[in-house]
C-alpha cells in the first residue's frame, strides 16, 4: 500500500506511452490515500482539488510554492487562481490520462498546506 508520505517524498520521472497511464483500479486506490477534497473529473482524465485561503497573500504564496514544486519536478499542474482559492488540476498529457506523477504531485501540494 503507498501512504502519503510516499507519494509527497518520491520524485516525479519522466513518462510518455499508454503503458504508464495508470488503472481505474489503481487511480481509486490512490485517491484514498490523498486527503479529502481530491476528486476524479467525469473523463478520468485528470484529478482536482480546491485549496481554500484566507486572503489573496495566502493563496498567492501557495502558487508560487507550488510552481517551484512543479519546476522542480518538471510535472506542472493547470490552475484556477483567484481571490482566496486556487483550483489545482493534475494530469499527464503524455500518457493519455493519470500517472503516478500526478499523484506524486498532488501529494507535494497538500504538504505545502502544512
Amino acid at each position: 500500500m503507498t501512504t502519503l508520505t510516499e507519494l509527497s517524498t518520491s520524485r516525479c520521472v519522466p513518462l510518455r506511452g499508454l503503458e504508464n497511464q495508470l488503472s481505474m483500479d489503481r487511480v481509486a486506490t490512490l485517491l484514498t490515500v490523498l486527503p479529502a477534497g481530491w476528486r476524479l473529473l467525469d473523463d478520468g482524465q485528470a484529478i482536482e482539488k480546491t485549496f481554500r485561503f484566507d486572503d489573496y497573500y495566502r493563496t498567492m504564496a501557495f502558487v508560487n510554492a507550488l510552481a517551484f514544486t512543479a519546476h522542480t519536478e518538471d510535472h506542472h499542474p493547470d490552475l484556477g487562481v483567484h481571490y482566496n482559492r486556487c483550483v489545482v488540476r493534475y494530469s499527464t498529457h503524455d500518457v493519455g490520462g493519470l500517472s503516478l506523477n500526478d499523484f506524486i504531485c498532488a501529494a507535494k501540494a497538500e504538504a505545502l498546506q502544512n
